[in-house]
């Protein structure tokens, strides 16, 4: 009949003393049992969300550095006579402004290329978008303006009224302002990413403090005998540390390695649409060395959670 498995004295005392035995005070041998693929799951959702929210704040930063000192000058006017010639007048008045680094048109063909999918095709003339019932509908003049320096409410104040003095149909609104929503989301799902890796970090410390106390029911008489022959509650508390020690390592690696593979495929996937603020929220090589130290706090902490679960058990033990 074969031997069962659970702690073998000699190996115990063999393995600290510096004898080559093996210990098998947990019952599952290396990635046999249900720990390393718990971790797994763990890790990779936990990369996954903390790649999610480092593509999300590189995305933000890049999104208000493009936008940080851009203004948008509108000329509101139903007449296309009178736009066309407040238009010119306020893009001359901006480029003798001091501070402006710059002022240019938008182009009229872009304008009515991206008011089609609403308004529909069919221009009826000059600055006119699409049609209507009864003739053309106007589409405002833009002028996309670039400023050097802090751009405050009261600076955009002064250039509002310094334009309405030749331009009465202009409208100067900073562009970082018409993002600030999309701001408030992206910061709101930063902090989502982040709460999802402390509860997942949370269910990963549960898990193996489960398996530590499971493990020590099983094997209880055994390690009660341990003790009355001399055995020290750190001896076998390193026990089980190493076990779930190499568990976690192999979880984490299994864990990570399906995480990568996800998020360079939707890294891909994002840069294929070729859009500013999305190619934007590429990962740096920093980016990524914090994704790697994901893992490695994963087996930290489910190592350390062990430790802690079995001497704080062993010590009700006689």
């Amino acid at each position: 009949m074969s031997e069962p498995r659970a702690l073998r004295l000699p190996d115990l005392f063999g393995r600290h003393l510096g004898g080559g035995g093996q210990s098998d005070i947990v019952p599952q041998s290396r990635l046999s049992g249900p720990i390393p693929w718990v971790i797994a799951i763990m890790v990779a959702l936990m990369v996954i969300a903390a790649a999610g929210g480092l593509a999300l704040r590189n995305t933000g930063r890049a999104a208000a550095a493009e936008l940080s000192g851009g203004i948008t000058v509108q000329i509101v006017e139903a007449r296309p006579e009178e736009r066309d010639r407040q238009a010119r007048a306020a893009l001359s008045a901006l480029a003798a402004m001091p501070g402006v680094a710059g002022a240019q048109m938008v182009p009229q063909s872009d304008l009515d290329a991206l008011v089609e999918p609403w308004l529909g095709g069919g221009a009826g003339g000059p600055g006119a978008g699409a049609l209507e019932e009864g003739g053309a509908v106007p589409v405002p003049a833009l002028i996309d303006a670039r400023l050097a320096g802090q751009l405050s409410p009261d600076r955009l104040g002064r250039i509002q009224a310094a334009l309405r003095a030749s331009a009465p149909g202009a409208r100067v609104d900073a562009q970082s302002t018409w993002l600030t929503p999309v701001f408030g989301a992206i910061a709101s799902l930063q902090w989502l990413s982040l709460a999802l890796i402390v509860v997942l970090g949370l269910a990963t410390g549960a898990a193996v403090l489960l398996a530590a106390r499971t493990a020590l029911g099983n094997n209880r008489a055994t390690i009660e005998i341990v003790h009355l022959l001399g055995g020290t509650d750190a001896q076998i508390a390193r026990i089980f540390q190493r076990s779930i020690a190499r568990d976690a390592i192999g979880g984490a690696l299994a864990g990570s390695g399906a995480a990568l593979v996800v998020i360079v495929l939707l890294g891909r996937s994002f840069a294929a649409l070729q859009a500013g603020i999305v190619t934007g929220g590429a990962l740096g090589w920093g980016d990524w060395a914090l994704l790697l130290s994901v893992p490695a706090a994963a087996v930290v902490l489910a190592t350390l959670t062990a430790r802690w679960t079995v001497i704080g058990a062993l010590k009700g033990m006689l």
